[in-house]
């Protein structure tokens, strides 16, 4: 019987929700590049709660205990003494959400010595050590779409929200006033503005489906050109690399894995090679930006606006300087965890768990690291590009 390790992030501040907004989710039946959902035997709770919280486990408990298994859950990851330092010695499973991740470093994996599997609860697994998963033989898996539409969604959200300078704006309302020139002084139309789409995968292949309708001119770059009917459907210029496409756009939103070629790409040299008031939406991860060199961007007004929904570390230190630079849009990684993006990654997770108990084959789109290798996923987006 196995040891799984949960680590998810704490509980609404005034407690678990009794009753929620919406009394269902719209029901959906495949994504949109066909791949289906996940395929659990069955699942323990009820679409639209709240299970990325402690109190929500992933609907998990019940699932686990009655086949023998010990469910730990905390969301106490921090430092050498925390619960979920305490509890990985002799865990079999690991399992964390890219909001609250439970950072695997080599160090961890080290002394985790009955650790086979690692699985992110969500998209994005760049907080396990992915070499020392190979090295370890450990299986890292991902539950792959089930958060991306929600992810596209928010990054269109905050594309309009900097664009609009929608912010000011809110709290112009908020504090009582109504002075429409402090409203409008920064605030512009998208329409017929080039945007840059940094990695068109899942995310964003659909931001680019979404920001068509805008009026806008769309430049993309990736590690593998689209199809040139896509690319002629949505009139999309194709650039070689990111030094191409950030000279020739007004808003760029990157979408990218973390690895050793993103990791620090965003900048005080990059970002010099932009358009002045250009615009940033990184919903991919905090660390692609070089922190600093953003902040100073923003206050030159070589960028017009910053917004993201990642940070590095996650969470944030309360001084961390994206909190007051200026003109920002923030969001402490939400994108991806909707109640509609947790009910498909709980029972993703629980997919994974279950075939993985069984000694079933995990789908190929869910693995990222497997016997010793990338794998599936991981294949396409972490391995390094011949």
């Amino acid at each position: 019987m196995a040891k799984v390790l949960l680590v998810l992030y704490p509980d609404p501040i005034d407690g678990y929700p009794p009753v929620y907004a919406r009394d269902s989710l719209p029901v959906i039946e495949t994504y949109p590049n066909g791949q289906t959902l996940p395929t659990p035997e069955a699942i323990d709770f009820t679409p639209g709660e709240l299970l990325g919280s402690v109190s929500g486990e992933l609907g998990l408990r019940k699932f686990l205990e009655d086949a023998g298994h010990t469910l730990v859950v905390t969301s106490d990851k921090e430092g050498t003494d925390s619960e979920f330092e305490r509890e990985l010695v002799d865990a079999d499973v690991v399992i964390s959400q890219p909001f609250w991740p439970a950072y695997l470093t080599p160090e961890r994996i080290a002394k985790a010595k009955n650790l086979t599997l690692a699985v992110t609860a969500g998209i994005g697994s760049d907080h396990v050590d992915l070499a020392s998963a190979i090295e370890r033989g450990i299986t890292v898996a991902e539950v792959t779409y089930s958060n991306s539409i929600g992810v596209a969604e928010h990054t269109v959200m905050q594309v309009l929200a900097l664009v609009r300078d929608f912010v000011p704006q809110y709290k112009i309302v908020v504090e009582g006033g109504w002075n429409i020139a402090d409203a409008v002084k920064r605030s512009y139309d998208l329409e017929g503005m080039d945007v840059g789409i940094f990695a068109a995968g899942r995310i964003g292949r659909a931001v680019i489906e979404r920001l068509a309708p805008f009026g806008v001119k769309l430049h993309y770059n990736d590690r593998y050109r689209l199809p040139a009917e896509v690319e002629a459907q949505y009139n999309l210029t194709f650039h070689e690399d990111i030094r191409s496409l950030v000279k020739e756009v007004d808003v760029l939103t990157v979408h990218a894995p973390l690895t050793d070629e993103t990791k620090g790409l965003l900048d005080d040299e990059l970002l010099g090679t932009m358009r002045r008031g250009s615009y940033i939406v990184n919903p991919a991860r905090g660390a692609i930006a070089d922190r600093d060199a953003i902040v100073r961007a923003l206050e030159s007004g070589q960028l017009a606006g910053y917004a993201g929904d990642v940070w590095f570390p996650q969470p944030a230190p309360a001084d961390h300087p994206w909190r007051t630079m200026p003109h920002h849009a923030m969001t402490p990684h939400t994108s991806g965890t909707s109640l509609n993006g947790q009910a498909r990654y709980a029972a993703g997770t629980r997919e994974i768990l279950e075939n993985y108990f069984a000694g079933r084959p995990l789908r190929p789109e869910y693995l990222i690291v497997e016997g010793g290798s990338y794998a599936g996923t991981g294949a396409h987006s972490y391995a390094k590009k011949d």
